[in-house]
């Protein structure tokens, strides 16, 4: 199997930086495509509206005003002038795959490869991270438990170490 030039330089963990959670959905911005792929994205752009077909909105879909400005002010990117001027695409990673049908060069073919392994490893990354929950709440749990157990035990032994207070001795006279 022949190395790629590409794998050598852009390791995946690169690529994931450029995965973004919008719409509920996993989606890398148009403009990040354009610079792995070392296209315009004007050219990016072009070549999807020629092939609008094979894009359902579950593939890619365009951002609003509204979520360009939160992205702005959460400081996911710089400013708005960061897309030039137009609305950016967002491409899941079905549309991901697509986009190699549709840009067919050597370059997009190995970044497509990349980009599917950077989202196979983000999802292995959120399995993780997920089971590592699970097992934290767990063991939250079970410490709640000894934490009661722990002070009925504290509480047993106070009670054994504090000696029994001694009999008051009666004050007055008695009479048999």
């Amino acid at each position: 199997m022949k190395k790629s030039k590409t794998n050598s330089l852009i390791p995946v963990e690169g690529i994931l930086d450029k995965i973004l959670v919008i719409r509920n959905q996993r989606v890398i911005l148009d403009r990040d495509i354009a610079l792995l792929y070392e296209v315009e994205t004007r050219a990016l752009k072009q070549a999807v509206k020629r092939n609008i077909n094979r894009f359902p909105p579950d593939f890619m879909f365009t951002l609003t005003k509204k979520e360009i400005d939160l992205m702005v002010s959460q400081n996911v990117i710089p400013s708005k002038s960061y897309f030039g001027g137009a609305n950016p695409m967002t491409f899941t990673e079905q549309g991901v795959s697509m986009l190699s049908s549709v840009l067919n060069s050597e370059r997009a073919i190995e970044i497509n490869i990349l980009i599917m392994r950077a989202f196979v490893k983000l999802r292995e990354i959120i399995s993780t991270h997920k089971k590592v929950e699970v097992k934290l709440k767990e063991f939250e749990s079970k410490l709640q438990e000894h934490d009661e157990q722990i002070l009925q035990i504290i509480q047993v032994i106070n009670q054994l170490i504090t000696p029994p207070e001694p009999p008051q001795k009666k004050v007055g006279f008695t009479i048999d």
